[in-house]
């Protein structure tokens, strides 16, 4: 019973770090977006930000499969 509890503290704690990265991702960059354009910075930086956020974005995204991968195994 414990490897289940555990497995679920895992997933939940997985869960919570995805969750982060994603609000996270997004705060920092509508920050960039305004701070870019409040400092007058070339679109090139902008493109810049644009990329980072899709990584972190990206990376949320293998996350979550990951994770419903691993539920999908333990439930079947």
């Amino acid at each position: 019973m414990t490897g289940g509890a555990t497995r679920d503290q895992e997933q939940a704690r997985k869960g919570r770090m995805v969750a982060l990265v994603i609000a996270g991702t997004m705060i920092l960059w509508m920050a960039a977006q305004f701070i870019g354009k409040a400092v007058g910075l070339p679109g090139r930086y902008a493109l810049l930000f644009d990329f980072a956020a899709i990584a972190g974005l990206v990376w949320a995204l293998v996350n979550v499969y990951q994770i419903w991968r691993a539920r999908q195994a333990t439930q079947g």
